[in-house]
């Protein structure tokens, strides 16, 4: 018998340990509320009717060894002895957690009350419904009700019998079974779930009971099978559903459900006979809208964890066996690269491309296949080339339903659409999929799927096709452009994400940030110790950054520019880094800058790199040039320093780690590729630019000097708001500190690299100022008053008089 691990199990693990995790932080944070609903279940409990104490407590003691037992014996006599092995795996591991939880969190007296007798305290854990819990969800109580029903009246009264005798308090017994359900499905997830493949002669058995007549049964895969039958029959295909199928792909299905606003239910999620009724049901709704599939002629059940689907079988082949992935060099087929619009030479060369792929008339049968289903507004969702069959007569058939669904939605329906346009361009072309799609669908409904044709909304299948011809997509969105001129003229583009992972790592890194910045002091208590003299200073400073920002980016535009709005754009980059990650806004608030001066958008692009080019070189000049400094400052005032960051460790790893990267990107020829692949913008639009850079010195060395001193007032920002906290750090320190802070908060995905920046620099300002953990954070959350929230209302009111003026 195999073991299957299911992905639904680590769900279900991940959601009992936060589950686990709430409750302890209930009763660490609010103990107060727990000890009172401790207080008000005792006195509630004392106006129950109830036995004496001791009869009670024994009667739940027999039955917590009584109903485990019974059900081992019943798993025992069925034969599911390594499914009970299990269960009392899974029993010990959740009475080891009890104990080591108590170990743990003993001094919570939340969790706890003084024993009846007087002596000690109870436990923060009521141990003794952990294991049994444990071992009955691990063994699997799914579709046996009286065992469920008897675990939990004894469960129930068991946990009433300890708040009475007082040895339990609510929590405690809530951490007790969220203890015993996490153990359970750890171990199923772990030594994974027993599933045996059901023999020949039990699905012939099982198919038998519905009025189908099996004769032989032959297993063609995993989970599928060839069943034929008595007499003039038809021969049926067989799906087995059990727990590999829900397992397969469940993770990935999952990211995609929670990534994708329009995916469907993972069917690992479904209960077995949901699952079994959505198909079967799907399959007669395709049949009775007239459409060419597998129809559904049996359903059964083998037991709780498996099931059938019996199809008549169709003697067709998918397109991905049948037609080779041919597009042409302009992605548009070899049929395409010959066929004219007009005239016999289009007719010949469409019969000499018949011959190796999908002919007009079939490719017309497959839209008009889909357009059945849609009429009836049942959705595919799973168009990919091995769901599109042929069979021998040149018809097409549409199979691979369980996904789809009933009274789809215009969404749906218009996926299903850009899904067959992209399976049918795969083996005939662009331009002959979408001019059969106009014929039969008509203009509006494919132009409407214009803005689905994204990798993202097709089917994994049809992905992975199109990934080996990276140039079809765009080819085949300008053929549905070119065929249905006034309709994708009003094309509204879709979102079908709700969450990118770049959004999910930003919300990640803010939560981050969040816990990290709780542990700075207080902004108000910082401004009002600082020294009035230097804190002037630091303002100063941070206000002649906006002015010398300005010389520093008019230096990369040849062009002329007005210094009054690149002043007021380079204000506004305050406001805008706020909502974007690192230096991302403000690369496109001055690229927006540049388009509305009349800049072309290539030359206003290639501006930009230019300067993001030098500013980089130079960040890294004087990050080498001050981490050398620091170390010769270290040296001489104390001899050799056993810091990395004084000691130049930093520098040299840094040098190494390039050499390997170079090294790297040289020897491998797949590296190699991708490296000339990100570099060719570098040369074919920078390079250019920077060419007519060099036929203007003056300005080339006003961008230079200006990036220079833009970081030079930053550095002087923070070196006065250290003075304004109390200290007295050296300059070097200081600079090395921001250069490198800075580095870290424009790698960091939060707005305004905020984290990043917080959390390296204070780190910094002790390891190479010598000063304290406490002034540090003093100094560094001024510096960011200074530099990052305050400017945010000038910069909100600099982008809206930019806005009003339209120069943005």
């Amino acid at each position: 018998m195999d073991r299957v691990r299911h992905p639904a199990e680590l769900i279900r693990l991940a959601a009992g340990a936060c589950w686990t995790a709430l409750v302890l932080l209930l009763a660490y944070y609010a103990r107060s509320s727990a000890l009172g609903l401790d207080s008000d279940v005792a006195r509630g409990v004392e106006l129950l009717p109830w036995p004496p104490a001791k009869l009670t407590a024994a009667l739940c003691g027999a039955a917590l060894l009584t109903v485990p037992l019974g059900f081992a014996v019943d798993r025992v006599l069925r034969g599911e002895g390594r499914r009970v092995a299990d269960g009392v795996l899974a029993a010990v591991l959740a009475y080891g957690l009890s104990l080591g939880l108590d170990l743990l969190v003993g001094d919570l007296t939340a969790l706890t009350h003084p024993l009846p007798s007087g002596l000690g305290r109870t436990d923060p854990v009521y141990g003794h419904l952990a294991p049994v819990l444990a071992f009955m969800t691990a063994l699997g109580t799914a579709g046996r009700r009286r065992w469920r029903t008897a675990l939990a009246a004894t469960l129930g009264l068991t946990g009433l019998s300890g708040l009475v005798t007082g040895y339990a308090t609510p929590l405690s017994l809530l951490l007790a079974l969220l203890l015993g359900w996490t153990a359970a499905h750890a171990t199923r997830y772990a030594v994974g779930e027993p599933v045996g493949e059901p023999s020949e002669g039990q699905i012939a058995a099982a198919l038998a009971g519905t009025g189908v007549r099996p004769d032989v049964v032959l297993m063609l895969g995993s989970g599928r099978y060839l069943v034929t039958q008595h007499g003039d029959r038809p021969d049926l295909d067989v799906h087995l559903l059990d727990r590999y199928a829900q397992a397969s792909g469940l993770l990935g299905h999952l990211w995609l459900a929670l990534r994708l606003r329009t995916a469907p239910r993972p069917f690992g999620l479904r209960p077995l006979r949901d699952g079994l009724e959505h198909q079967t049901l799907l399959g007669h709704a395709a049949s009775a809208a007239g459409a060419r599939t597998r129809t559904p002629l049996a359903a059964v059940e083998l037991g709780p964890d498996a099931a059938l689907v019996a199809y008549r079988r169709i003697d067709a082949r998918p397109f991905a066996e049948l037609f080779d992935e041919r597009p042409g060099p302009d992605g548009s087929g070899t049929a395409d690269t010959r066929t004219a619009d007009t005239g016999t030479e289009a007719e010949t060369d469409a019969d000499a491309d018949a011959e190796t792929g999908p002919t007009d008339a079939e490719l017309r049968d497959a839209w008009q296949q889909l357009a059945l289903l849609q009429r009836r507004r049942i959705a595919h969702r799973a168009l990919s080339p091995n769901t599109v069959l042929l069979d021998a007569e040149g018809r097409v058939h549409l199979v691979g339903l369980a996904n789809g669904e009933i009274a789809a939605s215009e969404l749906l329906l218009r996926l299903d659409v850009a899904g067959l346009l992209a399976v049918l361009a795969l083996y005939a072309g662009p331009r002959r999929a979408v001019r059969a799609a106009v014929e039969v669908l008509g203009p509006g409904p494919v132009s409407a799927a214009l803005p689905l044709l994204q990798p993202i909304a097709l089917a994994r299948r049809t992905r992975s096709a199109l990934a080996r011809h990276k140039e079809l997509a765009a080819v085949l969105r300008a053929e549905v452009q070119r065929q249905t001129p006034q309709s994708t003229a009003t094309a509204v583009p879709v979102r079908l994400e709700r969450l990118r992972p770049r959004t999910l790592l930003a919300v990640v890194a803010c939560v981050v940030v969040g816990y990290g910045l709780l542990q700075f002091p207080n902004p108000v208590d910082v401004i009002a110790g600082a020294d009035p003299l230097w804190l002037a200073g630091a303002v100063l400073w941070a206000a002649v950054s906006y002015p010398v920002a300005t010389f520093a980016f008019s230096g990369f535009v040849p062009e002329k520019l007005s210094f009054r709005s690149t002043l007021a754009t380079q204000v506004a980059g305050s406001f805008v880094k706020v909502v974007a990650p690192g230096g991302v806004g403000g690369l496109a608030l001055n690229t927006r800058y540049l388009q509305c001066a009349n800049i072309p958008t290539a030359q206003a692009m290639s501006s930009i790199g230019v300067s993001q080019l030098f500013g980089l070189l130079l960040h890294m000049l004087q990050l080498a040039v001050f981490s050398a400094l620091v170390g010769v400052d270290a040296a001489e005032a104390g001899g050799e320093s056993s810091s990395p960051l004084t000691s130049g460790w930093v520098v040299w790893l840094a040098g190494a780690v390039t050499a390997v990267v170079a090294v790297s990107v040289a020897a491998v020829p797949s590296l190699r590729r991708r490296a000339q692949t990100l570099l060719r913008p570098l040369r074919a639009e920078v390079l250019p630019r920077l060419l007519d850079l060099a036929q203007r010195p003056g300005r080339l060395a006003t961008g230079v000097a200006g990036q220079l001193l833009v970081s030079m007032c930053f550095v002087m920002c923070l070196y006065c708001c250290t003075r304004a906290a109390g200290q007295h750090p050296g300059f070097n320190a200081v600079a090395m500190t921001f250069l490198a802070g800075n580095a870290a908060g424009n790698v960091v995905p939060t707005p305004g690299g905020a984290g990043g920046v917080e959390l390296l620099m204070p780190r910094l300002l002790e390891l190479t100022g010598g000063i304290g953990q406490d002034d540090a954070r003093a100094s560094v959350m001024l510096f960011r008053l200074l530099t990052f929230v305050l400017p945010v209302l000038p910069g909100w009111a600099a982008f809206a008089w930019l806005k009003r003026r339209e120069q943005i």
